[in-house]
Order: structure tokens, then sequence, then C-alpha cells
């Protein structure tokens, strides 16, 4: 109970940083409709040529599609880690300065997104290949690859490292400051489940239960508005709260308004290190 209280109130941190500074909130939207511009850009010929038994021509569209749309992700992911960096370090940060860092570290963000890319692919394939099995086995070795990688972007950011040592940077801090659970990004997850995707669902549910076609078509639409909201809001929260993380681990304290008791175990570690005195 402890440990979800702890991860509660470092989930309400950071939407508490965001609305401070609403600026950070700018970058997810930004992401989401730049990629969500490039994916049509390339999987509406794509789809085109599949039509046309033109498989060659589609799958390269398709892959370029499943490329841009995560190098957009990524690219203003960077410039919401560099923004929320210097908020912690007490400066005015702008969107304009935070696309300027990630425009700065352009060839690290288009090798990282070719990793990231490559590797949705791969366990998108080995879900299709093996069925109920792949789904799991995927699953598994997602959450893994999520954990391992999850400083990836503050330390481009900030450190300004390439795509492979920017990972191998993510990975050894991670194994050798915490265990295995990210007990904040879980308590995000659940505040956007709580206050956003469960009140779309129930939302949709009353329009169902009028009846009518203009309050379904209402509702949904609310819902769909709501959804969209908390998925910003809930990735800008993820990304300040890696920033958070990432500079404790390196040695510069608690960014303030987190406590420094509650970064310190924010990743649960195991009990077998736990009772080695381990952390």
């Amino acid at each position: 109970m402890e440990r979800f209280r702890r991860g509660w109130r470092l989930g309400m941190v950071s939407l508490g940083v965001l609305r401070r500074d609403r600026t950070l909130g700018a970058f997810p939207i930004l992401g989401g409709l730049t990629a969500l511009f490039a994916t049509a850009a390339f999987g509406i010929p794509a789809a085109v040529l599949f039509s046309d038994d033109q498989t060659v021509g589609a799958v390269v569209l398709a892959a370029l599609a499943i490329y841009a749309a995560t190098y957009l992700t990524v690219f203003f992911g960077v410039a919401l880690a560099g923004t929320a960096n210097a908020v912690f370090e007490g400066r005015q940060a702008s969107v304009g300065e935070g696309i300027g860092i990630a425009r700065g570290h352009a060839g690290a963000i288009a090798g990282w997104a070719g990793i990231l890319a490559s590797v949705n692919i791969i366990l998108r394939a080995i879900e299709e290949r093996f069925g109920f099995v792949g789904t799991i086995v995927a699953a598994a070795i997602g959450t893994a690859w999520g954990l391992i990688t999850f400083l990836v972007v503050p330390v481009i950011a900030i450190e300004g490292l390439g795509p492979i040592a920017a990972l191998k940077r993510s990975a050894g801090i991670f194994r050798a400051r915490w265990g295995e659970q990210v007990v904040g990004t879980a308590s995000i997850a659940i505040i956007v489940i709580l206050f956003g995707l469960l009140p779309a669902a129930l939302l949709v549910g009353l329009g169902v239960l009028i009846g009518t076609t203009v309050a379904i078509a209402a509702t949904i639409s609310v819902a769909v508005v709501i959804v969209i909201v908390a998925g910003v809001i809930g990735q800008a929260a993820s990304g300040i709260f890696a920033v958070a993380l990432y500079r404790y681990a390196v040695g510069e304290g608690a960014a303030a308004p987190f406590a420094e008791e509650d970064l310190a175990r924010a990743f649960a570690p195991k009990r077998g290190r736990a009772q080695a005195g381990q952390i």
C-alpha cells in the first residue's frame, strides 16, 4: 500500500509541474499531430499500392510511415525533456527553445527512432506469427525494453549522447540504481485511466443507454476529446517524471517539488537485492 501511495504522489507531483508550466504540454500535442500527418502522408499511398497489388512499394511506404511517426514522437519527446530540465534548473523555457534542443540532437534522434521502429516491428511480427504465445512473449519483451530504455530520451536531451551510447547509459543507470518496477509511471497511467479513459467509457455507455443517434454521436465525440486530452497530459507528465528521475540518478538531487525519498524508491528493487541491502 505504501508503494502505491508513493507512486500516486510521484504521479501527482508530475502533473503539478505540468499545471505550473503548461508550455510542457505543447510537445505531446505537436508530436501527436505531426506523427498523425506523417502517417497519413505515407500510409494512404501505401494502402492504395496494396490495393493495386504493388506490394514492394506499399511495404516501403508503410515502413516510412512507421519511421516518420516514430521520429517525430521522439523529436518532441527530446524537446519536452530539454525544456523540463530547464524548468527544474529554475529557468524559463519556451516551445521554441525545446524545439531548438531537439534540432541540436537530430542525428541521435534519427538513430534512436530507427531502433525503436525496428523493435516495434519485430514485436508486432512476433505477435502475428505466434498468436497468443507470441502476444505474451512480445508483451514481456516490450515491458523489459521499456524499463531499460526509460531514460534514453532525457539522456539524449541533456547529455547529447548518440542512440547506442544513450541506450547503454539508460540501461546502466537502471541496473546500478534501481530494480525493475517503475512505480511513478504506473501511477501516471492509473491517473490517466481513472480521470480520462474511464469517464470517456462511461460517457459512451450513457449515450448507448439513451439510444438516440444524436446522443451516441455526441457522447462519442466528447469521449474522443477526453481521451486525447488525457493522453496528452499523461505523456507530458511521464516525460517530466523521467527527467526528474534522470536528474536524481546522476546525482543532481531531487528536483523540486519532488521528494527525495519518493524518487529514491521510484523503482521498486528486487527482493533479493533488497534483502542484500542493494538498490
